[in-house]
């Protein structure tokens, strides 16, 4: 496989310029329309959203579309991202719902990817002195690289991320047999995790945050951003097993438990697997090191600064890191709200195979 690229530093990023129409290449996708909305933009686009079914009960309105459920400024990008977006057939795409470890798994996927340019370890390696949100680009989200990068101009092969569900991606995401890396976490350190990341927010806008009561009720029934929290894995889930190799699914729980096994289980997954040398030296074991929870939030990128998602959301850096620990839910709810959160996610999942 070709070097993967980094993208752009933001002061480097420039402000998207009108899309030209893309060139010819059996790698790269023709515009397709699945759905009558996917032509939509501007005005038109925001009229459609707002006449889609709606809901109040997190810090933003959620809307309903295609069975899932976002805030309006993300929905508005996952329609843009299906009008406009073209698929490569080299593409990874590292999949997550918000707060099952994105920031992790964008981390790992770039180390891995980029160590035959960039040295592990190295003072200047980007890992050590940018945002790992930075490094992995979403589709969805322009300016979540912390500054524009328009993701046509990037060089194949492409590291992209994305928080849709895999019904919503560009059919050819699956047709040119595009690589995805999904991740999932517990559902309840999931929730957990999504409350004090909203709740952060709103105290940074100066609102009042929710109650885990309250969130737990909602999560419960599906009602969520990018929810239910059951179909979204359930969708990458059966990608994987009917392709599993072009769809690896990962669990949060795996990474903590062994992570050097999933360096390597990425690196054969995305093509540049580890040679004899490295296993020898132990690059699986210092991927692990360098990307571990304990390394990145000691870094004073990940203290300072932050992210912004298009002109909407300014995320500081350092909320993207809070204990990344398995079983914290048990600090924050009942024995009896875990349990009965289990028997919901299980019964949704049952005949699949996937369990939590």
């Amino acid at each position: 496989m070709a070097s993967f690229a980094s993208p752009p530093t933001p002061a480097m990023a420039q402000p998207a310029a009108p899309a030209a129409p893309p060139m010819s290449s059996p790698e790269r996708a023709t515009a397709t329309e699945s759905s009558p909305e996917d032509a939509l933009s501007g005005e038109s686009l925001k009229d459609f959203i707002s006449s889609l079914p709606s809901r109040e009960g997190w810090p933003q309105t959620l809307i309903q579309y295609k069975g899932y459920w976002f805030k309006p400024g993300m929905l508005e990008g996952v329609l843009r991202t299906r009008r406009a977006f073209l698929p490569r057939a080299d593409d990874v795409v590292l999949a997550t719902q918000p707060k099952c470890g994105t920031t992790w798994l964008k981390a790992l996927a770039f180390t891995v990817a980029t160590r035959s340019r960039h040295g592990l370890g190295a003072a200047d390696h980007p890992l050590l002195t940018r945002h790992a949100q930075h490094l992995v680009p979403f589709i969805e989200i322009p300016g979540a690289g912390g500054g524009h990068v328009d993701t046509d101009t990037l060089p194949s092969p492409r590291l992209l991320a994305t928080h849709m569900p895999m019904s919503l991606l560009r059919p050819e995401t699956r047709s040119l047999g595009c690589r995805v890396v999904y991740l999932c976490r517990d559902p309840k350190d999931t929730l957990v995790s999504r409350l004090h990341f909203e709740n952060k927010l709103v105290a940074r806008a100066g609102g009042a945050g929710l109650s885990m009561d309250d969130a737990y009720d909602m999560f419960c029934e599906g009602f969520s951003p990018y929810g239910p929290f059951w179909d979204h894995c359930l969708e990458y889930w059966e990608e994987s097993v009917a392709r599993p190799d072009t769809v690896l699914f990962l669990k949060y729980e795996e990474i903590k438990s062994d992570p050097a096994r999933v360096v390597r289980r990425l690196a054969s997954f995305l093509g540049v697997p580890l040679t004899e040398e490295e296993e020898r030296s132990g690059v699986a074991e210092e991927v692990a090191r360098m990307c571990s929870f304990e390394t990145l939030t000691g870094l004073e990128v990940n203290q300072v600064g932050g992210v912004s998602h298009g002109n909407r959301v300014h995320v500081d850096n350092s909320v993207f890191y809070r204990k990344g620990e398995v079983g914290d839910w048990a600090n924050h709810m009942s024995r009896e709200m875990g349990e009965k959160l289990d028997r919901i996610v299980q019964e949704k999942l049952q005949g699949s195979g996937l369990v939590f």
